[in-house]
């Protein structure tokens, strides 16, 4: 990377020659900036890197004067690419801010779309689309969207019907209004977004999966194109193989007339995607086409976020989609099938949990007999959980195993999803918020069980059967899996015995060295964890089935590990050499 690239706090991604770097611009601009090389369609964007944000901090939570020029420049490149003016008509440019962490965060950050609309704007918008009502409705999306996430206004704005309603009830709310300058806007956003990265759900999600606390955001700042321009627009969501089940096929939403958010946030339940198929199968034709370019050149399964205005269509980000575990193993070994990845690289991508998660106990059909659900919806996450319903995220992260029901989740109900044995939500569909952040939990999901069915839930004992999408009064039984009913997960085992740095018994009549029993050190000490001692040849116990135990194992030096169930223990030592390496 060119010394100039690392020197600018703001880049113009389409003019970066060099592969920039996810650690300075983030994933989402990276993607932008990939897209933008294979020769698709996207919206010309500029990114302020990630060093900005650690400095944004170092400086007092305060964008510096010379930041912000550097920001204007960039706009200024902005209008110059589309012929637009910023802050002012007869051709008004409008930018989304939005963040992007080296790591995927889905959902955890800000976004604040159509900046740049304030009194002239607006009439300059209706003027040139010749649909003030559009115009109006894009000033009403940002006042409600700057009111939440730059204002702090804990109102539901989003569902107020006019941009007079969203001013008034932030007023009251906080004293503040959405200023009309749209520098001071984009100002104040940009600070808003790298304030996102320290805030409490994307503290909570780091440290559920391990990822430095202090890595901060870029922010992208893009130009706008509005799926909610006319009948011939609209916003969705493509994953070029399936999240859920790992099969190889399109799958997502579509929601015409729609902005990203709508989808996202699960107010609104969108279309299938083949209802783009149906209706526009050219831009359904060209949306396939870019996808499968996408999952190739990506040698991964792809989520990819959309726009159509006006009949074209812009790819607005492409990021390794966040999927289930059985998705995990299906796409890993049907890469390598492929030819696209190798044994090793497939035993990488899936985690000792993800595959735990596979063999713990499933619903058992059984025992449903004449038992009827009590909700139902869409399957956004499989799995399957008992517990107490309750009705907020407070109340689950203090009864964890409880099942979270909510009318749709959003970004402040993360901790509460992470110690929730299951989410079920009454409103949107499966690429929502709540579909998003539990697949990449792997938590049992339901969405979009309908209006009033979280009052047939909360307090009751019930059971989740989120392959079905059904929801039962009371308790079912499950029934225990095994890798040997499972061709992906026992060609998984095959090559991790081959790969991992230890070898998995099951008996300790199998190994050939004296084992320490790590159960018994414990009975005997009294400690929670075991002291391995060093030079101990073979392990067994509990501990030594958790990454803990794992690593603890190989620290001391041991190369053959007891347990049943070998699968999770060898992903788990092939990850730690990996990070050791």
């Amino acid at each position: 990377m060119s010394a100039g690239v690392m020197e600018s706090a703001v880049l113009r991604i389409a003019d970066l020659d060099e592969d920039p770097g996810r650690e300075l611009v983030g994933g989402k601009a990276w993607s932008l900036w990939r897209m933008t090389q294979l020769g698709l369609n996207v919206p010309p964007a500029i990114v302020i890197t990630t060093s900005s944000c650690a400095q944004y901090f170092e400086n007092g939570r305060r964008i510096t004067d010379e930041l912000f020029a550097e920001i204007e420049r960039g706009i200024a490149y902005l209008e110059e690419r589309t012929g637009r003016t910023f802050g002012s008509g007869p051709k008004p440019l409008f930018v989304s801010v939005r963040s992007g962490a080296a790591v995927s965060m889905p959902g955890m950050m800000d976004t604040v779309l159509n900046l740049g609309v304030n009194d002239e704007t607006e009439k300059a918008l209706a003027v040139e689309s010749g649909r003030p009502d559009f115009a109006a409705d894009v000033r009403r999306r940002f006042c409600a969207l700057y009111g939440k996430l730059v204002g702090g206004s804990l109102e539901d704005l989003e569902d107020l019907p006019d941009t007079p309603s969203v001013l008034a009830a932030l007023a009251e709310d906080t004293g503040h209004t959405v200023p009309d300058d749209a520098r001071v806007a984009l100002r104040e956003s940009v600070a808003s977004v790298f304030e996102s990265s320290r805030s409490r759900r994307a503290k909570a999600y780091r440290a559920h999966y391990g990822i430095p606390d202090d890595i901060g955001t870029a922010v992208t700042i893009q130009a706008m194109v509005f799926g909610n321009l006319d009948d011939d627009s609209g916003t969705g969501v493509l994953f070029t193989r399936n999240p859920l089940s790992g099969r190889r096929e399109p799958y997502g939403e579509y929601l015409p007339r729609g902005q990203g958010e709508d989808v996202v946030s699960g107010r609104v339940t969108p279309r299938p995607l083949t209802w783009l198929a149906d209706n526009r199968p050219d831009l359904y034709g060209e949306l396939v086409a870019a996808a499968e370019l996408l999952d190739r050149e990506g040698r991964d399964a792809m989520d990819i976020e959309f726009t159509i205005q006006h009949g074209t269509l812009y790819l607005l980000q492409s990021r390794p989609a966040k999927r289930t575990a059985e998705a995990a193993v299906r796409i890993a070994t049907a890469l390598v099938a492929e030819g696209v990845i190798d044994t090793a690289t497939a035993c990488e991508r899936v985690t000792a949990d993800q595959t735990r998660h596979l063999l713990r106990p499933t619903l058992d059909p059984s025992k449903v007999g004449d038992h009827t659900p009590i909700a139902t919806g869409v399957c956004a996450s499989p799995g399957f959980a008992v517990g107490i319903a309750v009705a907020s995220s407070e109340e689950a992260q203090q009864n964890p195993g409880s099942i979270l029901v909510r009318d749709a989740t959003s970004p402040e109900d993360v901790h509460g999803m992470i110690a929730a044995a299951a989410v079920v939500t009454e409103r949107g569909g499966s690429t929502s918020h709540a579909a998003v952040v539990s697949r990449a939990l792997d938590t049992p999901c339901v969405v979009g069980c309908g209006a009033g069915s979280s009052a047939e839930l909360i307090g009751r004992l019930i059971t989740v059967d989120a392959n079905g999408g059904r929801v039962f009064a009371g308790r079912l039984e499950g029934r225990v899996n095994s890798v040997d009913d499972d061709e992906d997960l026992a060609s998984l085992l095959a090559w991790a015995r081959e790969l991992a740095p230890v070898t998995v018994v099951e008996t300790v009549s199998q190994a050939v060295e004296d084992v320490f029993d790590a159960d018994r050190a414990v009975a005997e000490s009294g400690e929670e964890l075991p002291s391995v001692p060093a030079g101990a040849k073979a392990v067994s116990g509990a501990f030594f089935d958790t990454d803990e135990g794992v690593a603890a194992a190989l620290a001391a030096g041991a190369s053959v590990i007891v347990s049943s169930n070998p699968l999770p223990v060898l992903l788990a030592a092939i990850a730690h050499r990996k990070a050791q390496s």
